[in-house]
Parts: structure tokens; C-alpha cells; sequence
């Protein structure tokens, strides 16, 4: 059996993307799963695909198990943890949010670890992204 998780598109507009995501862990938990594929954002007004997105604000709760955000690369590159049995958020859109700094092989996805899940604990993540065109 596997995790129970769900991704849920909120907004994709031009500018903006708004996703939420949920697990209740069976305890297999994930490891480096992409959650934002930039890709598959819509396009930019003028028609160019979006290639990363900037992380401005991140509404969490994570029960039981901690949360690893991850910038996809040939080497992943650590992003936030937000924290076992916490809840909160952050606004990062004050200093131009949290941006991609990865290297090699980068790919401007977002992905999501689980750490020390065990079976009923929870997440729920909403990161609200503003998009890039290179």
C-alpha cells in the first residue's frame, strides 16, 4: 500500500500558481516526489513555457512527520523542511521569494521527502509560486 496523497491546482494563471498537497502516510512514505512540474503550468500570455517557479508563501501543517522541499536537479537541492507537529506559514514575497539555486540538471520542478512518517501522520502544504519564463 501506499501513501494517500493528493495534488490540487488552486490557481495557474500567467504569473501565479497556487498548489495544495496532502498525504496521510501509510508509513512507506515519499522521496524526492515531484509535486510542481513546471511544464505542466499553463503558458505565459505570450505563449512561452514556464521553465521554475519562486516559492513567495507556504502554508503548512505537518502531524507526525517532517517535510523536505526540494529543488529538482541531477543532485536535488534542499530547499525548507517545515517541521514535525508544527504548523504555520511563511511570506517570503518581501525579499523576492525562495529561488531555484540549483546546479546541474536542473529542471525548475519542485519535490517533497517525508521524514520520520509513520502510518496516520499527515500533511497539508499550500505554496504559492510566482512563475518564470527563460
Amino acid at each position: 500500500m501506499a501513501d494517500a496523497v493528493t495534488s490540487q491546482t488552486l490557481i495557474d494563471g500567467p504569473k501565479q500558481a497556487v498548489m495544495k498537497f496532502t498525504n496521510v502516510s501509510d508509513s512507506s512514505g515519499e522521496s524526492a516526489v515531484t509535486k510542481v512540474d513546471v511544464s505542466a503550468l499553463s503558458d505565459s500570455v505570450d505563449g512561452d513555457a514556464c521553465t521554475e517557479v519562486i516559492i513567495e508563501r507556504i502554508w503548512w501543517q505537518c502531524i507526525g512527520m517532517k517535510v523536505q522541499i526540494l529543488w529538482d536537479a541531477s543532485s536535488d537541492v534542499f530547499c525548507i523542511e517545515l517541521g514535525e507537529n508544527q504548523s504555520g506559514s511563511h511570506d517570503y514575497s518581501s525579499f523576492g521569494g525562495l529561488t531555484n539555486n540549483s546546479g546541474s540538471g536542473k529542471t525548475g520542478d519542485i519535490q517533497f521527502t517525508t521524514v520520520g512518517e509513520s502510518s496516520a501522520d499527515t500533511y497539508t502544504i499550500v505554496l504559492d509560486m510566482r512563475k518564470r519564463y527563460d
